[in-house]
């Protein structure tokens, strides 16, 4: 990869709100909920954390699953939260409700959500390929969020397949409405998460950009493992910031590595196991602490099986004990099988890289019926009723 003629990165600001680092932390269903982003904040204070996606339409249904997804602990700043939608009004409307009752400081827009249960509707990646229903559904946002303030974001993907790119101008067209920056994964819906990102799409959508008069911060995301993973990308590619997925899984001290390599320090050693099973434990806590009033310990502590894996992976801690992790109803049990656990031992060689989370792909693409024979067309094909609504929402 060759690096774009170096400019000065642009500041990264929410509002008012500059971080401590160019650094985001990606919205991932099922994952950045309320407890997952507070262990995120304890070991790098000062950064966006950006809350799981939302579907717009169950925002304006009040359904009540979104709206306990929406929460927000009381000293987190600023408030991010990740919409999605195919549905301009609908988009508009969930925007001028969370603004109007002062529920966020700041709406990222997801296009670039691969999942078939979401394009098939029209949501996510798919939108792109549509750039006047893109173009609406930025602009009904950013107008709506614009009387409070609320300062809008935008993350998609390069594109459908490589026969289909739609990256640029994607990022044009939310430039010219007003987003507060642009973020790609650079990797298509068809790769999903197979293969490597190609990080040359993201200088070339940076340089694309700035040609065009636009100075709004251009981010990265894709196969950022290590703190060094991001000064290489910045490096090559001249992004004003990164954006961190699957990297951070099962290891949100990622996050302080990032502020201290950033700012020219050298990264800390990776945590012996013992501080790793110290972390699980306060996650584990707080999730159950979180989901109180949703299904208690049980639930949290189901929810919080996949997290064990993550954890532990590169550890030398054996089969034995990653099936018990990952069988564990209680908090109890977790202490159990923590308190098992040789605390002394260390990551393996190579163990930071081991990707964690979704690896799959190629997939193919779903789509609406249609959707690819409108290209102009400014309204959404496939507004979901209410039992949609319910079945999406959450991820």
């Amino acid at each position: 990869m060759v690096s774009p003629t170096a400019t000065a990165p642009t500041p990264l600001r929410i509002g008012s709100f500059t971080p401590a680092a160019p650094v985001v932390l990606a919205p991932m269903a099922g994952v950045t909920n309320a407890a997952f982003r507070r262990i995120c904040r304890e070991f790098a204070p000062g950064l966006v954390y950006v809350n799981e996606m939302v579907m717009s339409d169950a925002v304006v249904h009040r359904n009540p699953k979104t709206d306990r997804m929406m929460t927000f602990a009381a000293d987190e700043h600023p408030r991010s939260l990740q919409l999605y939608g195919s549905d301009p009004s609908k988009v508009g409307q969930a925007v001028a409700r969370v603004c109007d009752e002062g529920r966020v400081d700041h709406i990222d827009l997801n296009f670039g959500c691969p999942a078939a249960k979401v394009t098939r509707r029209g949501g996510g990646a798919a939108v792109p390929a549509r750039p006047a229903l893109l173009r609406a559904i930025v602009r009904a946002a950013v107008s709506a969020a614009s009387p409070h303030g609320i300062p809008v974001t935008a993350k998609f993907r390069m594109g459908l397949t490589d026969g289909l790119r739609t990256d640029i101008d994607a990022g044009l067209i939310c430039a010219d409405e007003g987003v507060s920056w642009v973020a790609l994964h650079a990797r298509t819906v068809e790769q999903h998460y197979a293969g490597d990102a190609r990080w040359e799409a993201i200088g070339a959508l940076r340089e694309a950009v700035r040609s065009a008069g636009h100075e709004i911060p251009v981010l990265g995301n894709g196969d950022i493992w290590e703190a060094r993973d991001a000064v290489e990308m910045m490096r090559v590619t001249d992004c004003d910031g990164v954006v961190i997925g699957r990297g951070c899984l099962g290891r949100p001290w990622l996050f302080a590595h990032l502020v201290d390599v950033l700012a020219g320090r050298p990264a800390p050693d990776h945590p012996p196991l013992s501080e790793v099973l110290s972390t699980m434990r306060r996650h584990a806590a707080l999730l159950i602490e979180s989901r109180s009033d949703d299904g208690g310990e049980v639930h949290a502590m189901r929810d919080f099986r996949k997290h064990t894996s993550w954890y532990v992976t590169g550890y030398p801690v054996g089969p034995d004990a990653r099936r018990r992790l990952s069988q564990v109803s209680t908090l109890a049990e977790l202490d159990d099988v923590l308190a098992d656990l040789d605390g002394g031992l260390r990551l393996v060689e190579g163990g930071a890289r081991i990707k964690r989370g979704h690896t799959n792909g190629p997939i193919r693409v779903a789509l609406p019926d249609g959707f690819l024979d409108a290209p102009d067309a400014r309204t959404d094909l496939t507004v979901p009723d209410d039992a949609d609504v319910a079945a999406v929402s959450g991820g």
